[in-house]
């Protein structure tokens, strides 16, 4: 029996899988089908992407498999570098190709819409295809039986259990190999999934995956170790709705009480199991249990800048600074609750670290077109903003997006203001970017900051993009046609909005472009043009004798 797991990619509030990232779902899909019987030789990995590149070879891969399993699904739409999850017309271009059993799963099941502000549909017009409005890895492991399949109307749709994608995630490791990025692969982990809120937001999707469910600390280092041995070095705890709630307390609250303790094992046991791991970052941080449990925050906070790796991004949802929108959508934090919490992460984290980036740095999301919206929620929106700017603390990112309504949540049918305030969100928005994103990119990287191994990713002419492995990484600029797949590392010249850009480091001065020594921090274009003309140099004293350059320079180039 042969199977194929196609990547259309996933894209959730708490859970990513565009590449270079690698959802859990993947590696949950490849354990459950090899525990079930078929061999890993027989389980195949295609990424959407790959499929684009060649479909003429992927067609014969689809029409070959017996069955062909398919996860996509964006709750969150967002933009991305080089890939783009799949579309309705491609997942129907490939459920007609499909010969054998085709299944599909993830996110999708909740509903699909191609971006943020408009209303989530349910999949319709599937064929012979079989939407799992379930875990769709538990659907696959009772469809298969000893290498066969099943006849699909007898299984029963369910969601698995913390044990099972603790023995899946771990036979499900070897997946990574397939994937076209690999090695350099974010491994995404799962440290438990469903919101321990008693109260949930108007637009959560996170409620439908059940009460939360926490997986055993040893059956999430077990996997990293799986993960590790074939070959991983980039992991990010990100598959939580609150990384501070792991292994948490539940005593009748609205909040459970974190468990810092369990936090430290975790960290410290992955990092026993993966000693040479490149990336170690979180996701998800709720700041309502930072501000209602400081101490035991502090104490989180503390141990993960102590195991993690630099460049670190505690993503919260504030969703609205405004009262009335806070109040009728049942959101989990007032803003001098969050100031707190980005204050409090900003003492612990905001010292550079070995990247290049801050240790540990907050990441604002903000949801517009929510229940009591007004064009006053705009305002208070970015006076927020303003202060945490004035006041010296550093943000990572400012994600603004519109809501996304699912059937099933509050929002679903009250998204009105999503049209009613279009033309003020775009106003507010490129006010943000040019207000607030500007300014504080320029104090996270000032001009001449150097970050370590940046990946470069794609050519669009004479520039290359690139971004470090990590959680929220930059999106760097690099104006020069570089080699992409390799490591670089760079200094950062000059700021956009939300990207930077910067020159290689160091620069080779005998043998740079004229455009690249002319954007070395502190050169200047009489400066570069007369150290091009005056190539070659032996050393350092050869260069200044001949150009009279300044010696702060030198720490930019080499000869």
């Amino acid at each position: 029996m042969k199977a194929l797991i196609i990547d259309g990619y996933v894209d959730e509030p708490a859970c990513f899988g565009v590449p270079p990232y690698i959802s859990p779902y993947i590696r949950y899909l490849a354990g459950a089908m090899r525990e079930q019987g078929i061999h890993t030789q027989d389980i195949f990995y295609s990424a959407i992407d790959s499929i684009r590149i060649n479909p003429k070879y992927h067609e014969k891969i689809i029409k070959e498999a017996d069955l062909v399993v398919v996860i996509a699904g964006m709750t969150v739409p967002g933009k991305y570098l080089r890939s783009t999850p799949i579309n309705l017309q491609e997942l129907h271009s490939i459920i007609r190709t499909v010969t054998g059993e085709v299944v599909i799963g993830g996110p999708i099941r909740l509903g699909f819409s191609s971006e943020g502000g408009k209303k989530a549909s349910i999949l319709s017009g599937l064929g012979n295809a079989f939407c799992c409005r379930a875990d769709v890895e538990a659907f696959v492991y009772d469809l298969v039986r000893d290498g066969k399949l099943t006849d699909p109307a007898n299984v029963i749709e369910r969601l698995r259990s913390v044990q099972e994608i603790g023995r899946w995630g771990t036979k499900g490791a070897f997946i990574i190999r397939q994937h076209p990025d690999y090695p350099n692969v974010m491994c995404e982990l799962e440290t438990y999934r469903g919101c321990g809120r008693k109260k949930h937001c108007s637009f959560c999707t996170e409620p439908f995956y059940g009460k939360p469910a926490h997986r055993p600390v040893d059956d999430v280092i077990l996997e990293v170790q799986a993960l590790y041995q074939e070959g991983s070095r980039h992991f990010r705890i990100g598959r939580q709705p609150d990384l501070l709630s792991y292994q948490s307390n539940d005593k009748g609250g609205d909040l459970p009480v974190p468990n810092p303790e369990a936090i430290e094992s975790l960290y410290m046991g992955i990092r026993q199991v993966a000693p040479d791991l490149q990336v170690l970052h979180m996701d998800n941080a709720n700041p309502a249990t930072i501000a209602a449990f400081p101490e035991e925050s502090r104490q989180i906070l503390s141990t993960i800048v102590k195991y993690h790796t630099s460049g670190d991004v505690a993503a919260m949802g504030m969703e609205s600074a405004d009262p009335g929108v806070i109040k009728r959508n049942g959101l989990k934090v007032s803003p001098d609750e969050m100031f707190s919490a980005i204050e409090l992460i900003n003492k612990i984290g905001a010292k550079r670290g070995a990247s290049g980036m801050p240790e540990l740095l907050p990441g604002l999301n903000f949801v517009h077109g929510l229940m009591g919206e007004t064009k006053e929620t705009f305002r208070l929106n970015y006076d927020f903003l303003k202060k945490v700017l004035d006041s010296g603390l550093l943000l990572r990112r400012i994600n603004i997006r519109q809501v996304m309504a699912f059937e099933g949540t509050p929002m679903f049918g009250n998204d009105a203001a999503v049209a009613k305030h279009k033309k003020e969100f775009l106003r507010y928005k490129e006010k943000v970017r040019k207000e607030i994103d500007l300014p504080m990119l320029r104090k996270l990287v000032p001009a001449g900051t150097i970050l370590r191994n940046v990946l470069l990713e794609v050519n669009d002419g004479n520039t290359t993009f690139g971004r470090q492995m990590g959680s929220y990484p930059l999106l760097i600029g690099l104006p020069s046609n570089l080699g992409i797949g390799q490591y670089m590392d760079v200094t950062v010249v000059d700021h956009g909005f939300r990207s930077i850009t910067a020159i290689p480091y160091p620069i080779d001065i005998n043998n740079a472009e004229l455009d690249l020594l002319q954007r070395v921090p502190g050169l200047g274009k009489v400066m570069a043009a007369k150290i091009f003309r005056e190539r070659p140099y032996m050393d350092a004293q050869e260069l200044i004798s001949k150009t009279s350059v300044g010696t702060d320079i030198l720490k930019y180039i080499q000869l």
